[in-house]
């Protein structure tokens, strides 16, 4: 009877959270941490405790296309789990090679238009998990209908390392120019890209730390974090939910404090000038929500209206 009253209650708090949440973002990445601690509370092998999160994985591509998420990347294999004993590597890169395959090969990735993309030093991955890649790639590189993003071989200080080097490089033999260094030549030489910047990062397992996951994507966009203690294999719909609620309400929070700095600006312009107020009133709208350039516009209808002094 206790099961069944928590999965009712369960239910209704996903109903709840559900109602709750909006638009959502549109780029989530994922740290799928607790994959071996999970195995080793039920007394099962690592292996047994990735592929169980592995189970997770095909659950929450579900959940993102229900909410319209156009994005998901998933933190795989990092540049640090080279260093494991090489039977939960080997164990890791078989698990890796047959999702792919499975993957690349599923009629709901064809019939929701999945591209399927892995970044991250794949070079230094074994053949058979690199011929993996490039199965997947190729049989979807044309949808994009939503893109998956799988991080391989990936870690955020050598990715910005390797950058940072190849810019060096280039001004040592006269292809690019000092001047020229800009996020554009920085962005050209990171690992192959995701399609958009990260809006929040989630990670499982209990341990609260990005660990260098897509730095220049995420934290160059101020993306929201969600730590959360469950394992992998045991993360629900609900638990995801309650990441997207930190999402909006911190969205919200920050609309919030963007648009009181735009009014001040204008009001304090237009205390000089109303013309140059207006003007700059004009480019802030476009930056804003909809309420946020309302509160725009109130702002110089009211000085417009004040009595000359």
């Amino acid at each position: 009877m206790f099961r069944r009253v928590r999965r009712e209650f369960a239910s209704g708090y996903e109903r709840l959270l559900r109602g709750e949440v909006g638009s959502g973002p549109t780029h989530v990445a994922i740290i799928q941490d607790g994959n071996r601690r999970y195995a080793r509370r039920k007394g099962d092998d690592a292996s047994d405790g990735h592929h169980a999160g592995a189970e997770t994985t095909e659950r929450v591509l579900d959940w993102c296309q229900e909410l319209g998420i156009a994005e998901l990347t998933l933190y795989t294999f990092s540049t640090e789990n080279f260093d494991r004993p090489p039977q939960q590597r080997e164990s890791l890169f078989d698990l890796i090679e047959s999702k792919l395959y499975e993957f690349a090969d599923a009629d709901r990735v064809h019939d929701n238009e999945v591209c399927i993309r892995a970044i991250g030093a794949v070079h230094r991955l074994p053949e058979r998990v690199k011929e993996a890649v490039d199965y997947a790639e190729n049989r979807t590189r044309d949808y994009d209908g939503f893109t998956l993003n799988i991080a391989l071989a990936y870690g955020g200080r050598a990715e910005l390392l390797e950058a940072a080097r190849d810019v060096a490089r280039a001004v040592d033999t006269g292809d690019l120019s000092s001047d020229d260094i800009d996020v554009g030549a920085v962005e050209s030489r990171l690992y192959r890209r995701p399609v958009r910047d990260v809006d929040l990062i989630i990670r499982t397992g209990g341990d609260e730390r990005t660990s260098n996951f897509l730095p220049w994507h995420a934290n160059g966009n101020e993306a929201a974090v969600f730590f959360c203690a469950p394992y992998w294999p045991e993360f629900s719909k609900v638990d995801f939910l309650r990441g997207i609620r930190t999402y909006e309400s911190r969205e919200a929070s920050w609309q919030r404090h963007r648009t009181n700095r735009a009014v001040a600006l204008v009001r304090s312009l237009a205390e000089a000038e109303l013309a140059e107020a207006k003007t700059v009133a004009r480019r802030l709208r476009d930056q804003l929500t909809s309420a946020g350039a309302a509160e725009i516009d109130e702002a110089l209808a009211n000085h417009e209206t004040e009595p000359a002094d």
